[in-house]
């Protein structure tokens, strides 16, 4: 079934566009790339300068949402990255994709990419590894409000990032769907075990110490924990609705045509919810070798030829919302 997707993407690319227009969607620009990325660390940076010059209960949330949303932004870099996507270089994708973006979530794109390759290969099977994110919902009012409450007040967080450090430990196997797996230790000794926790934790204690270093440097360190309370709160919460928004509450999620969805995103969604155009996701997965900045145009010329007669396109991720909630979602459509 695998392969059959794939051959699907491969025929239905060639189908809705040209040999040339193909081209120019896969050109990369290190420059465009490179902006991209300074653009998610100035949103960072100001996150940080808000309550800095202006420390209050009201920039406090303010931060910790745009932080989320940018530790969002640090796994789409990560994701881009381990597509070798971004960059034209794999050594600068899998450089960046590490300390500008896996490394400071405690993610490893080393790790991430052979799990997200199932991903593509199975989109919306069984055998998807990510499948489980994306079931469950409609659901019913009261256990969206737990959902949310449970993301933005930390027991989500908490349990996940416990999660991702035993996996980096060699404890569990690396997984982000929120089934535990423990890896057999019989055959393993302490020194073994003891070396490659210490080569997987590297990375994320340096890049995390590096920008606690910098806080500190410009006289500010207690911002730090702005950064760990987003991680553990309003990040989930970006988490949660990104992932409805890709592939819950489609028409049939063993058809390529239709499980997967691209969501139009306004200003703040593209904050929270969809940074580096990951909402323009129905064209990650047709060509998912693309540069991430090149999926606006791609998804003009899908949309011009007739892609989205079948394929699922969505207004805007307050309709997500309100499909993903019984009864909201009866009153709506695809277009």
């Amino acid at each position: 079934m695998a392969e059959n997707h794939l051959k699907w993407y491969n025929r239905t690319l060639h189908q809705y566009l040209t040999s040339e227009e193909i081209k120019q969607i896969m050109q990369k620009s290190d420059l465009i790339a490179a902006y991209e990325i300074f653009h998610t660390w100035a949103w960072i940076a100001f996150a940080f300068a808000l309550v800095g010059f202006f420390p209050n209960p009201f920039t406090i949330i303010i931060s910790l949402f745009i932080l989320g949303g940018k530790q969002l932004a640090c796994a789409i870099i990560m994701h881009d990255c381990s597509h070798d996507s971004m960059f034209t270089s794999r050594k600068v994708n899998r450089f960046v994709g590490n300390w500008f973006g896996a490394y400071l979530i405690l993610q490893d794109i080393d790790k991430y990419r052979p799990y997200h390759l199932q991903h593509h290969l199975n989109t919306g099977l069984d055998e998807d590894p990510d499948v489980s994110l994306t079931t469950g919902y409609p659901t019913t009012r009261i256990s969206m409000v737990r959902k949310f409450l449970r993301d933005l007040f930390g027991p989500t967080g908490i349990k996940g990032n416990v999660a991702v450090i035993l996996m980096q430990l060699g404890i569990l196997k690396y997984s982000l769907n929120g089934k535990a797996e423990w890896v057999s230790m019989k055959e393993k000794s302490a020194a073994q075990l003891f070396s490659a926790a210490v080569k997987n934790t590297a990375g994320p204690l340096v890049s995390n110490m590096i920008l606690f270093l910098i806080l500190f440097a410009f006289g500010q360190p207690w911002l730090y924990l702005l950064w760990i309370g987003a991680l553990l709160t309003t990040n989930n919460f970006s988490l949660r609705v990104r992932s409805m928004a890709e592939h819950s509450m489609v028409d049939d999620r063993s058809n390529p045509h239709k499980n997967t969805r691209t969501t139009y995103a306004n200003f703040f969604e593209r904050i929270l919810f969809a940074p580096h155009h990951v909402n323009y996701h129905a064209e990650h997965h047709l060509c998912m070798g693309a540069p991430p900045y090149n999926l606006p145009a791609m998804h003009q010329l899908l949309l011009a030829k007739g892609f989205y007669t079948e394929g699922t396109l969505e207004k805007n991720y307050i309709r997500i919302v309100k499909r993903a909630i019984v009864g909201d979602q009866l009153t709506l459509t695809n277009k």
